[in-house]
């Protein structure tokens, strides 16, 4: 299975895309889709949409998996983060692919064990899950990594216990 991660922010969106079988994950393609924060939000968001219909388009996931919303003590950067979620949320169903959706204690259980593990801890357990040589520098794109594997790994137990 083929699963799109994306790790919403309103200056760096990361994407993450993985092959994956639930139990081994190889990283198709990572990184960040960056919006000039001079520019009014909504050429941001503009951006961004454009951004992950192109990344959609490319590879093709046959699923797509988005971090929830997290509470902030910032409204106004919950609200941006929110705005950003909706506009992945609705190209991802524009481009007719399946959608899941992740709290952030999920996903760093599913990739961490640790619910409250750090964003190294994070970027350290991506690295090693998809074997590779040094760590994803972009903490966007190991984010959207890690929510690329845990929904990977919990739609390959879905299937498991639908068998059983």
């Amino acid at each position: 299975m083929r699963v799109f991660g994306i790790d919403c922010g309103s200056a760096h969106t990361g994407y993450g895309v993985v092959d994956s079988d639930g139990g081994r994950h190889r990283m198709v393609a990572a990184g960040a889709i960056h919006t000039n924060t001079k520019l009014p939000f909504e050429r941001r968001l503009l951006k961004i949409a454009e951004g992950l219909r192109a990344l959609l388009r490319e590879h093709r996931p046959d699923s797509a998996a988005v971090e929830g919303v997290f509470y902030s003590a910032n409204v106004q950067t919950a609200l941006k983060l929110a705005q950003v979620r909706g506009v992945a949320l609705l190209v991802v169903a524009e481009a007719g692919v399946p959608l899941a959706e992740y709290s952030p204690l999920e996903v760093k259980t599913s990739v961490v064990g640790y619910g409250r593990a750090e964003k190294v801890q994070v970027q350290s357990m991506v690295q090693s899950l998809l074997k590779l040589a040094s760590p994803i520098e972009s903490e966007d794109a190991a984010d959207a990594l890690a929510v690329a594997i845990c929904h990977a790994t919990h739609e390959a137990t879905r299937a498991r216990i639908e068998r059983a």
